[in-house]
């Protein structure tokens, strides 16, 4: 008896764990019902990390019950975890879709038993089972990165490299569309010289790409997301650029994590006398990587903000009220209500002042911060 006793023990203390392990909850969910599932796409990456704890701190003063669930990078376990949620009873479904195609299966299932799906960060793409998107101005997050590029170069001919996200993922897109929108017209006069995409060399007359037009040049450019990808990207383009293709060059990489492999090829490249490289997320380790030097510059998008419009939409639905909402995004079926957060462009000269004063960060955090 003794020793089943301690089974039993063991077992609840277990399932404890599993359960901390597995998602939050803003109360608790004693009939296991969960009022808003949230899926986010991987913990392998900090952003995504940072995205978790926010939600854990602006779900803390809430009466709703809440689990946040982690795709690890396939569509098959988004899914299979959008149906876990859809077993505990949920009537809003968060979700950050691994691929914007993909996640309408899931969407879909949730629609189906009447729960509101919120499209988070990337929008959910061939569906019309989305009800909103809470988003950053993601046209405005590339004009961002190619108006820091254009604003550091000077005379003629300077090397250009393009990368670009997923082509699965519909931001991708839009940060490239605000890249080329404001970068077209200095490739045009000369400014600029693209060195690693013939296809956006092929198109570089025309100042605004169809979305098959983007996505032959991004299917040349594309990181995937992926650091690995991306420092194997930049080390063949450099292997396959001229000494005269260097010198001075400036780099649109897509977000942090990209361009932090990004610059330490380019950094180790010899005939690399400088760069100028961008990047987005305002992740810790592009943060130091800019007090260094090494990263120039990232687009600051508060996690904060767009964290608590979900929150604030998600409640707005459990309360049968209409969330507030900013503008709209085609997702090739709909035309999908949004809300929209601004960003800021963060380098050395304002990193303290936009990551550190405003309590995104504590100084402690970093080395050599002035």
């Amino acid at each position: 008896m003794k020793k089943n006793r301690r089974l039993m023990i063991l077992s609840s203390l277990l399932a404890g764990l599993m359960l901390l392990s597995i998602g939050c909850s803003a109360k608790p969910a004693g009939d296991g019902k969960v009022d808003i599932g949230i899926v986010l796409p991987t913990k392998d990456e900090p952003r995504w990390v940072q995205d978790e704890a926010r939600f854990k701190e602006a779900l803390a003063g809430t009466d709703y019950s809440v689990e946040i669930l982690f795709s690890q990078g396939t569509s098959a376990k988004e899914k299979e975890n959008v149906e876990s949620l859809l077993t505990k009873g949920i009537k809003v479904l968060i979700i950050c879709p691994q691929d914007g195609d993909a996640a309408a299966a899931a969407a879909e299932a949730a629609a189906k038993e009447g729960v509101k799906v919120i499209s988070y960060d990337r929008l959910i793409t061939g569906t019309s089972a989305v009800d909103y998107y809470v988003t950053f101005d993601s046209v405005a997050v590339g004009a961002a990165q190619g108006q820091y590029l254009i604003d550091k170069a000077s005379g003629k001919g300077n090397p250009l490299y393009l990368y670009a996200g997923a082509a699965s993922d519909n931001n991708a897109f839009l940060f490239f569309e605000g890249a080329w929108s404001v970068l077209q017209p200095k490739v045009a006069d000369g400014t600029f010289v693209i060195k690693n995409s013939p296809e956006a060399v092929a198109l570089q007359a025309k100042a605004k790409l169809t979305r098959d037009e983007m996505s032959k040049i991004i299917g040349q450019i594309t990181t995937n997301w992926d650091f690995a990808e991306a420092k194997n990207k930049a080390e063949s383009h450099l292997t396959a650029a001229a000494k005269a293709d260097k010198g001075d060059v400036f780099i649109l990489a897509p977000n942090d994590g990209t361009a932090r492999s990004i610059a330490d090829v380019f950094a180790s490249d010899s005939d690399v006398t400088s760069y100028v490289v961008t990047g987005q997320d305002a992740e810790k380790a592009s943060v130091q990587y800019i007090i260094d030097g090494k990263q120039s510059m990232t687009v600051f998008k508060d996690v904060r903000t767009l964290v608590k419009d979900s929150i604030a939409m998600a409640v707005s639905i459990l309360k049968n009220e209409k969330p507030a909402t900013t503008g709209s995004y085609n997702n090739k079926k709909i035309d999908v209500p949004a809300k929209q957060t601004e960003v800021i462009t963060v380098d050395q000269a304002n990193v303290k002042a936009a990551l550190i004063d405003s309590k995104y960060y504590s100084a402690s955090d970093f080395t050599g911060l002035k």
